[in-house]
Parts: structure tokens; sequence; C-alpha cells
């Protein structure tokens, strides 16, 4: 593990970063509890969280990625003898 650097600023410096990875983790929290919020909110209007958690999952993914994705998917299953979704 290495020591911080000795200087002037380097006390200063890791007090900044630290404070500044603590306000992050709070932020994060907060949105984690927001998110958990709204999907409970979409269940009591039944809807299903897990499908909505990936809808948004997908819609966030690159779309060359995504569809190279699922065409392997459809590929595996068919290998497999399965049917398509």
């Amino acid at each position: 593990m290495s020591e911080p650097s000795t200087g002037h600023n380097s006390k200063e410096q890791l007090r900044s970063i630290t404070e500044r990875i603590n306000r992050l983790e709070d932020e994060k929290k907060e949105a984690s509890d927001a998110i958990r919020d709204i999907c409970a909110e979409a269940k009591g209007n039944g809807l299903n969280p897990k499908a909505i958690r990936a809808v948004v999952r997908r819609q966030r993914q690159d779309a060359k990625a995504l569809a190279e994705f699922e065409a392997d998917v459809e590929l595996y299953m068919s290998t497999l003898g399965m049917e398509s979704l």
C-alpha cells in the first residue's frame, strides 16, 4: 500500500478526495433509493419491475452491441432447439 506523498498539499488533497467520494456515495444511495421507490410504484400499478429494469438496461446499451447480443442469443437458442421469444 502506498503512503500519501508528503508535501504541503497532500493532507488537504487527500481530505478533498475522500470528501468528494463520500458525497458521491451519498448521491448514489439516494439515487438507488429513488429507483427502488419508482419500482415499488410500478409494482403497485400492476407492472413488472424486473421487466422494466430489463427495458431500461437495453435502452442504455449501445444499439450495435445489443443487436449483436440478441443475434447470439437467437443463434444459441436455435442451436439448442428452443423457440425464439
